[in-house]
């Protein structure tokens, strides 16, 4: 298959050092690797945001990262990109009907979804559209109220995508409720999880595991807790400072934000810290900062426990890098954490911003050595059956195939009249 993915803020290239890459980057990345590995061919149209970046970059045998001029070539944040989605889509018209049209396209988050539509009403053929929102606005919204900075038409363009697109590829259990309720027909609708490199992140030691005491430095208190993601409150690590106090015997390690030398400028740090000073547990708290992709393995198996508590997460990569590291997880049960944490197999699942449940189940798990173990070891089994990119690939063909063949699909075909 001819595959053309839409990823309009989150280049894969970002997932190979970029300070920026977050889970879209690194899932565009690994999801057109996998796909090129089993013999299709990928572009990734991305929008430049440097004046010096070529048009076309190879990222991959079999992948290349295509940069499409619209809006100034200059990073800006994503909020501010709606306007130059229709600039996008009438570049993508245009190189397609020059060029063909690919066999199916799958456009990444909402905005590529708004561009991947103007696109194909301008393309001389049908093609097939599959869709990923990766967040929903809906869902930001509610948890976040004010605050949440989406542009006003947000809602209302998810779902006309949701209702236009020939499927939406959704990434959790959790989300189809959610995308039910935006009017997405469920004939429209499959589920197909992130992934995760079971390569990369596994169980077994590396010189980097003991290197000057690992990447998060010497134990000084029995056991190791460890959180990974942006540092933004929506993320829930306040919660989990707020449990300390109730486990004496833990440090919690953050991992994410800033460069390490500049973390402590970090405004939800410095929150973060007054938090912690003032429950008398911020000599048990360190903020390492950003961590390196390949020294992310060594530091999850350095910890006891991962902890993952978000007021809301559309999926999450952590608990699976945790998991095919072989480590426990004790999560909030929310969104694709629902799919990702079997609980009481490979980890434990609590009620969200409630520290009092986190605690107790820190406790219960960090005093039971051979419960951590047992968990671990099914942790490990189930991403490499569940979570392998390989499989995330077979699973998103398939979606292809149901896509671009509706014919053999009849479910589909009638949705789609």
């Amino acid at each position: 298959m001819r595959i053309a993915m839409v990823s309009e803020h989150a280049s894969p290239l970002a997932a190979l050092g970029g300070v920026d890459a977050g889970g879209q980057n690194v899932h565009v990345a690994a999801l057109a690797t996998a796909l090129a590995e089993e013999g299709h061919v990928v572009e990734v149209y991305t929008r430049r945001d440097r004046a010096d970046l070529p048009e076309r970059v190879r990222m991959h045998e079999g992948v290349h990262v295509v940069h499409v001029p619209a809006g100034p070539p200059e990073p800006l944040p994503k909020d501010e990109l709606p306007p130059f989605m229709p600039a996008f889509g009438r570049w993508l018209a245009r190189r397609w009907s020059q060029e063909g049209a690919p066999d199916v396209v799958h456009s990444h988050f909402w905005m590529s979804g708004l561009a991947v539509l103007e696109a194909t009403r301008a393309v001389p053929v049908p093609v097939p559209v599959v869709h990923t929102y990766h967040a929903l606005g809906s869902v930001k919204r509610r948890y976040q109220g004010a605050a949440d900075t989406s542009p006003p038409t947000r809602i209302r363009d998810e779902r006309r995508i949701g209702r236009s697109v020939d499927l939406v590829v959704a990434t959790c259990s959790d989300e189809v409720g959610e995308l039910r309720r935006l009017g997405v027909p469920v004939s429209r609708l499959r589920v197909v999880p992130c992934g995760v490199d079971v390569e990369h992140f596994t169980p077994r030691p590396s010189p980097r595991d003991d290197a000057a005491d690992g990447p998060a430095g010497a134990r000084p208190l029995p056991h190791r807790l460890l959180t990974i993601g942006r540092l933004v409150p929506r993320k829930g690590v306040a919660t989990i400072v707020e449990a300390l106090p109730a486990v004496p015997t833990a440090e919690l390690v953050v991992a994410g934000g800033p460069p390490r030398h500049e973390v402590d400028a970090d405004p939800e740090v410095r929150r973060l810290t007054a938090l912690a000073e003032e429950l008398g547990v911020a000599d048990r708290v360190t903020f390492l900062g950003s961590v390196a992709h390949e020294d992310m393995p060594a530091l999850i198996r350095q910890a006891d426990v991962v902890v993952a508590t978000p007021w809301y997460e559309p999926f999450g990569i952590v608990p699976l890098e945790a998991a095919a590291c072989g480590r426990p997880v004790v999560g909030a049960a929310v969104g694709g954490l629902l799919d990702s944490v079997a609980d009481g197999v490979t980890g434990l699942l609590v009620p969200p911003q409630n520290p009092t449940a986190l605690a107790g189940a820190l406790v219960t798990l960090l005093h039971d050595e051979a419960r951590r173990a047992s968990f671990g070891i099914a942790a490990r089994r189930r991403a490499v059956e569940l979570f392998a990119w390989s499989t995330v690939a077979a699973g998103t063909l398939a979606a292809y195939e149901a896509a671009a063949y509706p014919a053999m699909y009849p479910a589909l075909k009638e949705a789609s009249a």
